[in-house]
């Protein structure tokens, strides 16, 4: 039996068109929890990183795209498939010295930047730590020039290494979390979403810093995001996930030339536009997963050409060829008035016509988290208030129903209502006995 590899070759596998193989992720899936209680985060995820290239992660919130990178520095156990860094498996059970190696060549920065960063260290020791681990620095001197260099790199000062995270913003601890990271001099870093949390103003300035890197010292990205216009301008190649599922993977252009996959057309589509006016006519093209039919057969992710992978079923997979064939450009942005059929102008006015009719209806009967407004608790007092003050109640009634505020409206005018119908009882009882009286 052949051993577990303890150290890195200096390259990794090469494709059949002679690209190095970085990383290999293979039918991965990732599961929290046990028995009927486990979640399964990831399912059945492959795709390749070859070196040098940016390769980004999109998909929304809670797909899995953070749970990917974390187990590709190996934080999270894979419960199936394999995970290979230069032709040599980093999944499982792996020895001490190739665990160091891979500390050494894989850094992450991660996407909270203040729970990722040792609040009681110095920003100099922060950025420090891996140098010392590692012994990456010849004498005291070229340590703190290392340091020293990486924290202008970022956009940061020397001064700022005497201060702790707490003292900085959000986008300076993430910038910290950068210069650590790099400092190492890393073959691959997983970017979690590292711009995420900083200024607009910044967010070029880091991208081309990212790039520098790049191709300064030939680093290759996992960048992992949400915002495709970002990940456009820093991208080789794109994959999209979906709840788990990797469901397109191509390169950049070709990917928002040919958004093959409803999901990934439905997050092209939203993409904002700077111009207001397109975008108050922009048509949203919204994903339904129930339109896949897997009863039958289950899908794979299947190369269709072009170095384009989409994830479907046989019938699904050939549609999508033939689409791809014909290499005419999807239409993945529609604006009412400038490229809209009349068929997606009917059904965009049909959506919203039928958006404004549930916002007129009575509360409670929609789907809202909030059908009512938040001081609309319908009070006793008010009943108590109406009912003394009758008059008043039916004002202060009216008041509130205008102002949507029906059940404290319905309080009051019960209280009212209450007293008044009491009244009409002692005048009618009155009358009737001073009728008696005067017989």
């Amino acid at each position: 039996m052949i051993g577990k590899k303890t150290v890195l070759p200096e390259h990794g596998p090469k494709d059949e068109n002679g690209r190095e193989k970085l990383l290999e992720v293979k039918n991965i899936d990732i599961t929290f929890g046990k028995g009927e209680s486990a979640v399964k985060a990831v399912k059945n995820a492959s795709f390749d990183i070859y070196k040098g290239e940016t390769f980004s992660l999109v998909g929304e919130s809670g797909s899995g795209k953070t749970t990917i990178g974390r187990a590709i520095i190996c934080v999270n156990p894979c419960s199936a498939g394999e995970i290979r860094y230069k032709g040599v498996k980093i999944s499982g059970k792996i020895p001490r010295s190739l665990d160091r190696a891979l500390i050494r060549q894989i850094q992450m920065v991660f996407q909270d930047p203040a729970a990722s960063l040792n609040e009681r260290a110095t920003v100099d020791y922060i950025i420090s730590e891996g140098l010392y681990n590692f012994h990456l620095f010849k004498n005291e001197a070229d340590r703190v020039r290392k340091v020293e260099k990486i924290i202008e790199e970022v956009g940061l000062l020397p001064e700022h290494l005497t201060r702790y995270p707490h003292e900085f913003s959000g986008g300076q601890r993430q910038r910290i979390g950068l210069a650590r990271a790099m400092v190492m001099e890393p073959q691959l870093v997983v970017a979690d979403e590292p711009i995420s949390a900083l200024d607009v103003s910044i967010r070029a300035q880091v991208l081309n810093l990212l790039k520098k890197f790049q191709a300064e010292k030939g680093v290759t990205y996992l960048f992992i995001a949400h915002d495709l216009s970002i990940v456009r301008y820093i991208s080789d190649r794109i994959g999209v996930i979906y709840k788990g599922n990797i469901v397109e993977v191509a390169p950049t252009e070709e990917l928002f030339n040919f958004p093959l996959h409803p999901y990934t057309h439905s997050l092209i589509s939203a993409i904002p536009i700077p111009d207001p006016q397109l975008e108050k006519n922009k048509v949203l093209y919204t994903y339904d997963p129930s339109i896949h039919d897997y009863s039958e057969e289950q899908p794979e992710l299947v190369c269709i050409g072009h170095d384009h992978y989409v994830y479907g079923s046989r019938k699904e997979i050939e549609e999508y060829k033939a689409v791809r064939e014909k290499n005419e450009p999807i239409k993945s942005i529609t604006i009412k008035g400038i490229n809209a059929t009349a068929e997606e102008t009917k059904a965009e006015e049909s959506k919203a016509e039928s958006e404004s009719k549930e916002e007129d209806m009575p509360a409670g009967s929609g789907n809202y988290i909030l059908d009512t407004p938040l001081h609309d608790t319908g009070s006793i007092w008010y009943g108590v208030l109406g009912f003394f003050l009758p008059v008043i109640g039916l004002i202060l009634g009216a008041i509130f129903k205008h102002f949507k505020h029906r059940k404290n409206a319905r309080m009051c005018f019960k209280g009212a209502l209450a007293m008044l119908l009491i009244l009409a009882v002692i005048v009618v009882l009155f009358v009737f006995f001073l009728l008696l009286a005067l017989r």
